[in-house]
């Protein structure tokens, strides 16, 4: 789930969480890091079985009802839910939807849609932070390959994640991925640090900025990385339920996140849906 952000010296989401930039960043210990991959491995269960589920028919406040059952059978709550308001367990973002959309049961999935399911389970004192993008039935070719730009870009910032690298090495690495496929990258939302809260320091940029700390990356640093790609235009606009944001000139958005551990030798997904 995303950060809403003016840069400095503040960042919100939407407007209602206040994170002071320079707040210390939490570094995990062996046990709260065992925690976490336990509240990761819960997010990236219920995605896996979403985007296996997921079809033409189908509404999105279904798929909400059933990650909230799975987050509570596993033993966590929804991170999202309340969480300043919002009403759901996940953002259902379609097609130019870019983030936080509010699962409804007048939205029915076609074939065709591009489908962001974003989630968080808290479990035992700790989040774990994750999102795909859905292609429902055949998606035209266009559609897949912002899909597949969108997910290139998430791994080219995940690579440069290790000790004594920076959050711009990430950043520009996640930029040069955008670039090169010929996207363009949402800036006014971006990663963030995870833990203990669902949003902490640091934020995680998708693009370059001299507006931001470049922090080093130390280990037992857990970090939300979200690049957010649209097909044109990189502007947006919130809707009037205040939280539903969506491409300014209507073309696709396609959006993926893990939540990352920063470790002595890289890093561990710890929402990695293959381990699950």
């Amino acid at each position: 789930m995303n950060f809403l952000t003016n840069l400095l010296p503040t960042l919100s989401f939407p407007s209602a969480l206040n994170v002071k930039a320079g707040r210390r960043i939490e570094l995990k210990s062996d046990s709260e890091i065992e925690t976490m991959r336990a509240a990761a491995r819960i997010v990236a269960t219920v995605l896996k079985e979403i985007s296996e589920m997921t079809a033409a028919g189908m509404t999105t406040a279904d798929l909400d009802d059933y990650a909230e059952k799975r987050i509570r059978e596993m033993g966590a709550t929804p991170s999202f839910k309340g969480y300043h308001g919002f009403p759901a367990s996940i953002c259902a973002s379609v097609n130019n939807e870019v983030v936080h959309g509010i699962p409804r049961k007048r939205k029915v999935i076609k074939s065709g849609d591009v489908v962001k399911i974003d989630t968080g389970a808290y479990y035992e004192g700790f989040h774990g932070d994750s999102c795909v993008t859905i292609a429902v039935g055949k998606v035209n070719p266009q559609a897949q390959r912002l899909i597949e730009a969108a997910e290139e870009a998430l791994y080219a910032g995940i690579n440069q994640v290790k000790a004594g690298n920076t959050l711009m090495d990430i950043a520009g690495a996640i930029e040069d991925s955008v670039r090169a496929n010929n996207y363009s990258v949402v800036e006014d939302y971006t990663g963030h640090g995870v833990g203990r809260n669902l949003h902490e320091e640091p934020a995680v940029f998708n693009f370059r900025t001299k507006q931001a700390p470049n922090v080093t990356l130390k280990p037992g640093m857990t970090l939300a990385i979200e690049p957010i790609l649209n097909a044109g235009s990189k502007h947006t606009r919130t809707l009037s339920d205040r939280w539903t944001v969506v491409t300014l000139d209507r073309s696709l958005s396609a959006q993926w996140e893990h939540t990352v551990l920063v470790t002595e030798s890289g890093y561990e997904i710890l929402t990695d849906r293959t381990k699950v």
